[in-house]
């Protein structure tokens, strides 16, 4: 039997998991970053949709609060050399928003600032992702490869930097994925730092 969704109260809520009390019998589900984040412990009913991972003697559930994240994790998991743990990984340092635009614009450079992902996985995984982006066709979101992005050498370095300087790898990304063409490199670091500086407020 494969679960597919449960419905509880959030009894235990610690880092990457919870525990979710269904009659009296509680659940526990791994849960990405954005997930976490929505979801509080409480006498309220929750619901979450659940990816049912089999291996071998063991069994681990994954607990996200839509559908869509959902099925973007069984897109990732199902991409080469991508396990669940490196899948939530991705799925908690880019929501799921932000992990289509990185698919739709091709850019590598931003799947490389999720720890574990090198350029060679961010490659393969980019074009494993399109094609699968392309079936899920979900929340009414029309996809279409953007080819030819500005992901430009000048906006590696600035991430490189800001990486350097100990940023998330998902501020990094949202204030450098729209930065202007034709500015110097130097230019384009103060303007993400102004950034930055103005989201941290």
């Amino acid at each position: 039997m494969t679960i597919g969704s449960l419905r509880g109260q959030i009894t235990v809520k610690d880092n990457d998991e919870v525990i979710l009390d269904v009659a009296g019998v509680g659940y526990r589900l791994k849960i990405s970053a954005p997930t976490y984040e929505t979801i509080r412990v409480g006498a309220h009913e929750t619901q979450l949709f659940i990816y049912h991972h089999f291996r071998e003697n063991e069994q681990t559930l994954y607990g996200f609060t839509t559908r869509y994240e959902c099925r973007l994790f069984e897109a990732l998991i199902s991409a080469h050399k991508i396990g669940p743990a490196l899948g939530l990984s991705i799925l908690s340092t880019y929501n799921p928003e932000q992990l289509t635009d990185i698919v739709e614009e091709q850019d590598t450079d931003a799947l490389c600032l999720v720890p574990g992902v090198g350029k060679t996985t961010a490659s393969r995984l980019v074009i494993d992702l399109e094609a699968k982006f392309k079936r899920l066709s979900m929340d009414a979101r029309q996809f279409s490869t953007k080819i030819g992005s500005a992901i430009t050498k000048d906006v590696r370095d600035v991430r490189d930097a800001l990486s350097g300087l100990g940023y998330e790898a998902e501020e990094i990304y949202a204030v450098t994925k729209d930065l202007p063409i034709e500015t110097d490199t130097s230019e384009l670091i103060k303007l993400a730092l102004q950034r930055l500086a103005s989201n941290s407020k």
